[in-house]
């Protein structure tokens, strides 16, 4: 078998380095979170019944399980006041947004709001990435001016500086 065989196995350990770098667990938290409130917005499923079957999918054990619970619980019992910080910013109803993106700002707004820890810029960045992941084809790009426009309202001091 010469070098060039197809078939040839990797031989070292490093050699699985070209892989995808793994996800934080916040970032699994946040996928976790925005599996859940999108499954909210769209049937209105008990919050405990979508909590608990989250919390049996396979990587759960793998995100950060507070900053989990402290979204998905916040956010769908802030869910109104949420979207009264989105309405200016957005060019339609909430409730027209398309389910992930609307998923996808409220969990931005409420990093925003209540994980004063996380840099605004990393709050956005990682919704960015949701909304490339997950989201319509341009959809990131929607997500990025609206809470750009929401940060500079709810963190101007962080924004300026």
């Amino acid at each position: 078998m010469n070098s060039t065989d197809s078939t040839a196995q990797p031989t070292s350990p490093d050699s699985h380095k070209t892989k995808k770098p793994q996800k934080s667990a916040r970032r699994r938290a946040r996928e976790f979170t925005l599996q859940g409130i999108y499954q909210w917005l769209v049937s209105d499923n008990d919050p405990g019944a979508i909590d608990a079957q989250i919390r049996g999918m396979d990587g759960f054990k793998k995100s950060d399980a507070a900053h989990y619970d402290a979204l998905l619980h916040g956010i769908i019992a802030d869910a109104s006041a949420i979207d009264a910080v989105l309405a200016p910013h957005v060019d339609r109803k909430t409730t027209d947004l398309s389910p992930i993106e609307h998923a996808i700002l409220m969990l931005g707004v409420y990093e925003l709001q209540h994980c004063l820890d996380i840099p605004y810029r990393v709050v956005i960045n990682e919704a960015v990435e949701l909304a490339k992941t997950y989201g319509g084809t341009d959809g990131f790009k929607y997500v990025n001016g609206v809470l750009d426009k929401v940060a500079a309202h709810l963190r101007p001091a962080e924004v300026q500086g």
